[in-house]
């Protein structure tokens, strides 16, 4: 890791041309993201005759990744909602040539003093789960209220029809599943053909999905004020209804469906997001953003069944989701496929 040092030190003088004395220091591996290689570290140079110092975090492309995700996309969500006030780092540099730190990157400001409460904790907020649980649903109510133009978050990226977004999304993660099962997964082909079966009506609107938005994936202070909001690597253009499934799956309840990441109430949090979004939860499609989005996890824990076994990444984090989040989903696609199938011949 110390090799990175002097690197990350020759980039940053390339970028601040007018900084001298740069020094790195501090620096170590953040754990966890299986999609980026995180690093936490502190720069400090001079500005003249003052002294600057800044923690920083660098998210650098993995040699093997649990998702194949764009870093340039993660950094565009951070660039178009920092200016308008939703709570992200600040993105400071994009990096693509491979002649710095041998894979694309990105660095960011690093938001120091703050915890992110694990989804796997039966009570991860302890006496802040009301005051981060409106947060949250807040938030991800204004990010589905953003307009996705206006804030620039749509830049070179292909536009998708109302109509379209659930068939796009079903597509890629079924993708997923057809090349990187190593056994047959007869639970995630029954979703599939439910999916494929009962389509959704038309997204409200086609909004910012963050793609990730669930428990441990923000940070919170003392206060119980949450200051970042991390781990865009999935986001996309869609239906924001994928987000609320996926922040209500019962994977980050951990076995208390009512009361999702250990917050807020289901029922509370739909309704500030309704509040924030200016949208509504229509039940019928949030259903099928419900099983899609076990399938897309099934599909997640798949793919890093397969970059595990095959020794392309060595990461824990990878044989822990293989293991329990695909039992976790199994479980839960099965409960709720066979719910479906007595409704339907009641």
């Amino acid at each position: 890791m110390e090799d990175l040092v002097p690197r990350i030190s020759a980039y940053l003088a390339h970028r601040m041309p007018a900084a001298s004395n740069i020094e790195v220091s501090g620096i170590s591996r953040i754990h966890g993201g299986a999609s980026r290689e995180t690093f936490r570290f502190n720069a400090g140079w001079n500005e003249g005759d003052a002294k600057v110092t800044r923690p920083l975090i660098l998210r650098r492309d993995p040699v093997a990744s649990l998702i194949e995700t764009e870093r340039d996309l993660e950094y565009n969500a951070y660039r178009a909602f920092h200016p308008t006030g939703l709570p992200v780092p600040e993105p400071l540099y994009l990096e693509t040539d491979l002649q710095w730190l041998d894979r694309p990157f990105f660095m960011m400001e690093q938001i120091e003093g703050c915890l992110a409460g694990s989804p796997f904790n039966p009570d991860p907020y302890g006496s802040h789960a009301e005051k981060v649980g409106r947060q949250f649903w807040m938030h991800l109510g204004r990010i589905a209220a953003a307009d996705p133009d206006a804030i620039g978050f749509s830049t070179n990226l292909e536009p998708v029809a109302p109509d379209g977004a659930a068939a796009r999304e079903l597509a890629k993660w079924e993708k997923v599943i057809d090349e990187d099962e190593l056994v047959p997964q007869p639970v995630a082909r029954a979703a599939i053909r439910w999916l494929h079966r009962n389509m959704p009506s038309p997204a409200e609107r086609i909004c910012v999905v963050h793609g990730d938005y669930r428990s441990g994936n923000f940070l919170y202070d003392e206060e119980g004020d949450i200051r970042a909001i991390l781990d865009w690597e999935m986001c996309h253009l869609g239906d924001p209804l994928e987000d609320v499934a996926w922040a209500a799956d019962p994977l980050w309840a951990f076995e208390n469906p009512d009361r999702p990441g250990g917050m807020i109430s289901r029922a509370e949090g739909f309704r500030i997001w309704e509040e924030e979004s200016g949208l509504t939860i229509d039940p019928e499609r949030l259903r099928w953003w419900e099983i899609f989005n076990s399938l897309k996890g099934l599909a997640i824990w798949i793919s890093a069944g397969k970059e595990y076994q095959t020794g392309a990444n060595r990461d824990p984090v990878l044989a822990f989701s293989s293991w329990y989040c695909t039992d976790v989903h199994n479980r839960v696609l099965a409960r709720r496929l066979a719910q479906f199938s007595r409704e339907a011949r009641a």
